[in-house]
């Protein structure tokens, strides 16, 4: 597989930098659909002057082309502004067809892109705009100018702002240094001269810093990674080989071509849709379409039908178990979706289903899996998930429902991927063997909690390639830490490497608890074996400097719902009562149970609590990309912590 990767070529694979990249996919596809854009979500400035406004709730398609034309005048009004090579640009927006536009054109002008999470707060915001030295920021909308003119006297860079909706009721819409993204579309429009725009182009080298994008920061200050236009455009390369039509692969595989179809949700901001969901998309003619938001994806995925799309765990976990919801109605549904999930497991899992097996996994498909993909847009051949860890038994189930995910590894600092699942030769529980050009190395005096196998490969990832970044942004501590003397970059996870050259994540090196036996344990692998489970929403677990390992988790509350009426249980309504409630915390701790028979003595959950307030980004306890963050955690619910401990003394 590697060899034919190495092999493979094609027009998309090249050197050039991302604005030639997008050029050249804008001409070679311009009649093809690029862009779908939602109605009735924003006030938008731009589609009233240029495009015809989207019905509420429906969605419209722009062409290769029209996204072609409004990047070259966004790009001209933005250099009618002043914007030149090397000049440091915020955008501080959600994800929508605007900030792929406006990405497009600030760096065809040779701007640095940098990225603020919508989500920032104001002390955020203003080192997110001070530490690059930010000269304009593309925001939003009212409520982002809002924030952003709190911190402009702080930042003594900042000459600019473009605003993407509509302000013409704002304060600040008559100020002479605010514009709407329309108003910078006008001016390009206007001033736009094909000759000067490829000369703008022409000018970018593999060399040139492309963006800082800052790492979401689960402990400390975010740092900003450097990532140049070489960067980028080696991982679209090194995807394309993995992912592109390639003639060895079994006739059937899924890949991404002109007639790949998406649904973008996830942050922009970060670099994993950055990459896998905007530059390898557009260089590969696919059609993007922008969700109203994550809460709206069943409805967007049924409209749009997309045939891939790229995640996160967490919203797997979220997906999975709306799917399971919706399917469980009545107790009878429940037996059979959860009969069917198990069919669908064990013909996956099986090398040689025979008759029965098939015969069965036919029934199943009917009766519930046919369904859950209509559910989804009937059209999904594969979707990847990246950015965390996902629970095997999970991946397993999507798989039986004919649903595939692959799974692939990466970091910020990468440009984000290193590793992926080949859609020909998927193996659940690994990320995949490491992409073309992609040098790994593993130091084994980092080991990961022993998981009873002495000979495997097992230490801290150490990685090269034409990917990865050379630093962080005027951080040289971060830099040392990070960059070995031989150049080789350590990512911080502990991973182990296959035989056959796939990798298993094991753990953030960083998160390892580190028992006061002496014991170490891994908690992702702990807390994704709750991923399935219809009465726990979100785990974590806790114990570092503990003598042993207890847990935090909140209910699946709609879940316990349902058990309760199966089970004529007149459960209270009040969710403080709800974790209060014997029942609940004893069909909870038999999940534990069963979960701690996988695990080894010192890994197994001695207590727990039930909390009613779920972690998310808005209360602080997760971030952008929805990973823990522990030490809020731990934080919020030190009380309930103590307990725990204190009882067992």
């Amino acid at each position: 597989m590697l060899d034919a990767e190495r092999r493979y070529d094609d027009e998309i694979i090249g050197e050039s930098p991302i604005p030639r990249t997008f050029e050249d996919a804008a001409r070679r596809f311009e009649a093809r659909p690029a862009q779908m854009y939602k109605g009735g979500v924003y006030d938008r400035s731009l589609t009233n002057a240029v495009l015809e406004p989207a019905p509420p709730g429906e969605y419209r398609t722009i062409t290769y082309g029209d996204m072609r034309d409004i990047v070259q005048h966004l790009a001209a009004g933005f250099h009618d502004l002043g914007v030149s090579p090397d000049d440091r640009i915020a955008m501080f927006a959600h994800t929508r067809m605007e900030w792929a536009q406006a990405d497009y054109a600030l760096l065809a002008t040779g701007a640095v892109v940098t990225t603020v999470y919508p989500t920032s707060s104001v002390n955020q915001l203003e080192f997110l705009l001070d530490h690059p030295s930010a000269r304009g920021v593309v925001a939003e909308n009212a409520d982002l100018l809002d924030r952003v003119l709190e911190v402009e006297d702080d930042i003594p860079t900042l000459e600019w702002i473009v605003v993407i909706d509509d302000i013409e009721d704002h304060p600040a819409a008559k100020r002479d240094n605010v514009y709407t993204l329309a108003e910078v579309h006008d001016i390009g429009a206007k001033r736009f001269d094909p000759s000067a725009y490829e000369s703008w182009i022409d000018a970018r080298e593999w060399d040139d810093l492309a963006s800082i994008i800052y790492t979401s920061g689960t402990t400390g200050r975010p740092k900003g990674v450097k990532l140049t236009h070489g960067n980028f455009r080696a991982n679209i390369n090194q995807i394309r080989r993995r992912f592109g039509p390639r003639d060895d692969k079994p006739p059937g595989t899924p890949a991404i071509t002109e007639e790949t179809r998406v649904v973008s949700y996830l942050p922009l901001a970060h670099v994993f849709e950055r990459l896998g969901g905007h530059f390898v998309m557009f260089a590969s003619g696919a059609c993007v379409a922008y969700a109203e938001s994550p809460d709206t994806l069943q409805a967007d995925f049924e409209q749009v039908e997309p045939t891939a799309a790229t995640s996160v765990p967490r919203v797997y976990e979220q997906m999975y178990k709306a799917i399971r919801e919706q399917a469980q109605s009545s107790s009878v549904k429940a037996k059979i979706f959860n009969w069917a999930t198990e069919v669908g497991e064990a013909y996956h899992r099986s090398d040689d289903p025979g008759f029965g097996l098939r015969t069965k996994r036919a029934i199943a498909d009917r009766l519930v899996f046919k369904k859950v993909r209509t559910a989804l847009g009937g059209q999904l051949d594969f979707m990847i998930s990246g950015g965390g860890s996902l629970s095997p038994d999970l991946c397993a189930l999507y798989h039986g429902m004919g649903l595939p995910i692959l799974e692939g590894y990466g970091l910020t600092e990468t440009a984000p991927v290193l590793t992926a699942n080949p859609p020909e030769a998927p193996q659940i529980g690994t990320i995949g063997p490491a992409l073309v050009d992609v040098e790994t190395r593993l130091d084994t005096s980092v080991r990961a909690p022993d998981d009873g196998d002495t000979t495997a490969a097992v230490g801290e990832l150490l990685v090269k390639g034409p990917n990865v970044t050379d630093g962080y942004l005027d951080n040289p501590d971060a830099n040392e830490r990070a960059i070995t003397d031989d150049g080789w970059f350590r990512t911080g996870d502990i991973v182990e490497e296959r035989p056959d050259g796939y990798f298993v994540f094991k753990e953030r090196l960083k998160e390892i608890i580190v028992l006061t036996t002496g014991k170490n344990v891994a908690p992702a692998p702990i807390e994704d074996a709750f991923a399935p489970s219809q009465l726990v929403e979100q785990c974590m677990v806790v114990g570092n400097d503990r003598p042993f390992i207890t847990a935090l988790l909140v209910p699946s509350f709609e879940g316990i719902e349902r058990w309760g009426k199966r089970n004529d249980h007149d459960l209270p309504e009040e969710r403080a009562d709800i974790i209060r409630d014997l029942r609940v915390r004893t069909a909870i701790a038999d999940q534990i149970d069963a979960v701690n028979e996988q695990l080894e003595s010192h890994e197994q959950i001695e207590d727990f609590r039930l909390v009613e307030e779920e972690f998310t980004e808005e209360n602080d306890l997760l971030t952008p990309t929805l990973k823990k963050k522990r030490r809020n955690i731990l934080n919020r619910y030190r009380e309930e912590v103590e307990e725990m401990y204190v009882e067992a003394e």
